[in-house]
């Protein structure tokens, strides 16, 4: 009897695996090939070349980004070729409030570091909150013809 007992309950078991197989779910029988991706040679002729670095550069900052309306704040200017600093350069700035245009002229050309300054007096121009740019440009330059401009300078009253 216990012979009897543990084969049915073999049979049970098994019947009861092969109705869990029965619903599972269905597998496919074969993978999705992709197509495989040709680059023809004639596509590195196509490319962009790389751009060259201009031998002249210069940029502007603000010695306070965030000053008060009625402070004085410095902008400061640099002037470079082949990253060595450019000496006797004249610089002029517009700064660009939201009142007018105010243009200012460097107390000096370019000094032996390719820097020049310029003091701005704010005087409450620009309304606080309100982002106001100054643009700087060089002219005069040993070895260079015509006006070089500068990336602008930035600022915003609080």
């Amino acid at each position: 009897m216990h012979s009897l007992r543990s084969l049915s309950l073999t049979i049970l078991v098994f019947s009861s695996l092969f109705l869990l197989a029965a619903c599972g779910p269905a597998v496919a029988s074969q993978a999705q090939t992709q197509q495989t991706a040709t680059i023809s040679k004639s596509f590195q002729t196509i490319a962009t070349p790389i751009p060259t670095v201009p031998a002249y550069r210069c940029a502007a900052w603000s010695s306070n980004n965030a000053p008060s309306a009625y402070s004085t704040i410095n902008v400061y200017a640099r002037i470079t070729k082949d990253i060595g600093p450019v000496t006797g350069a004249n610089a002029t700035a517009v700064a660009h409030f939201q009142s007018g245009d105010q243009t200012f002229t460097a107390t000096a050309a370019s000094d032996n570091g390719g820097y020049v300054t310029f003091k701005v007096q704010l005087q409450g121009q620009q309304p606080r909150g309100t982002p106001a740019t100054i643009d700087v440009s060089f002219s005069s330059i040993p070895g260079y013809n015509g006006t070089l401009r500068c990336t602008p300078a930035f600022f915003t009253p609080q």
